[in-house]
């Protein structure tokens, strides 16, 4: 059985964005897939979804508790829309209410924009985790904004040594090796509605700052959700099975949940090389569940 660190869901279908599951939905696709437990994250920015209230995770995790662990989401432009807002004390409400951790912050803005440090610095003080998306644009995109070789992210890992932060998305798992080109980071919106685009792939042939920020910050932690996350350990499969060994304390199995039919190769590949002997018993159970029951207490 798996636990699952990073899904989405709405308690009735959004006008305009069908795609997303309900929590029913949700535990179905979980019962296919060998799924036993997951996280929901709620979406409060709208750079591409309709905003969720807390509230709602809440709900739906109170109604399924064997099923689900919640999270809370708060927009860092909230009360006072400055680097003194009191996001703690908000923070701290969700965390008395059960919510395990924040995320996924979604706003595009810059990592090291005040508003943002000033979040990541409330969730350090409360002691929740944070999980968030990334970009590799300004504008007209989702996810937080840093640039190649991920400065940003280690500048807040190291002014926050105490706060847990997930990497996860497209701009993190792409410089598992060393970018190609720049481009290569994200998926970005076309003028259609749709998204273009590409993410590296092929043999590994010089590690990039991912592993790199592992070695060097206890604190940060990887979320294998989404297909990025996938792509990056599965373009090799010489050095994908090497990397969750080496970090396979603060690796977590996940999968991006927005639809109640999307695909998730990563239990395929967990299970296949656990069978072939790529990764041992012990690295799958880890990453399968076992650091999400200890991170949580379960």
């Amino acid at each position: 059985m798996f636990i699952d660190i990073h899904a989405h869901a709405y308690r009735k279908p959004v006008p305009f964005v069908v795609q997303f599951c309900t929590a029913e939905e949700l535990i179905q696709r979980y019962d296919e897939l060998g799924i036993e437990k997951g996280v929901l994250l709620p979406v409060v920015s709208p750079e591409i979804y309709f905003p969720q209230a807390n509230e709602d995770i809440l709900d739906m995790a109170e109604k399924y508790p064997d099923r689900f662990i919640p999270y809370c989401n708060i927009d860092p432009r909230a009360l006072t829309n400055s680097a003194e807002a009191p996001l703690d004390k908000v923070l701290s409400y969700y965390k008395d209410k059960g919510c395990r951790g924040l995320g996924e912050v979604m706003l595009n803005a810059e990592l090291m924009d005040p508003l943002v440090q000033n979040l990541f610095r409330c969730a350090e003080r409360v002691g929740l985790p944070v999980v968030f998306d990334g970009s590799d644009q300004k504008t007209g995109d989702f996810g937080l904004y840093d640039d190649p070789g991920l400065p940003q992210l280690e500048h807040t890992l190291q002014r926050f040594p105490n706060l847990i932060i997930f990497g996860h998305g497209p701009v993190f798992w792409a410089e598992i090796g060393r970018l190609e080109t720049p481009g290569e980071r994200a998926i970005i919106f076309d003028l259609k509605g749709g998204q273009v685009g590409r993410v590296p792939g092929g043999p590994i042939k010089e590690e990039g700052v991912v592993p790199k920020l592992f070695r060097r910050y206890p604190n940060l932690y990887g979320d294998l959700s989404d297909y990025t996350a996938h792509n990056a350990i599965s373009r090799d499969t010489e050095y994908g099975p090497k990397f969750l060994t080496e970090f396979q304390d603060r690796l977590f199995f996940g999968t991006d949940i927005c639809t109640k039919n999307m695909p998730v190769d990563l239990v395929d590949t967990l299970i296949n090389w656990r069978d072939t002997k790529k990764i041992s018993e012990t690295v799958f159970k880890k990453i399968s569940r076992e650091n999400a029951v200890k991170f949580f207490g379960l």
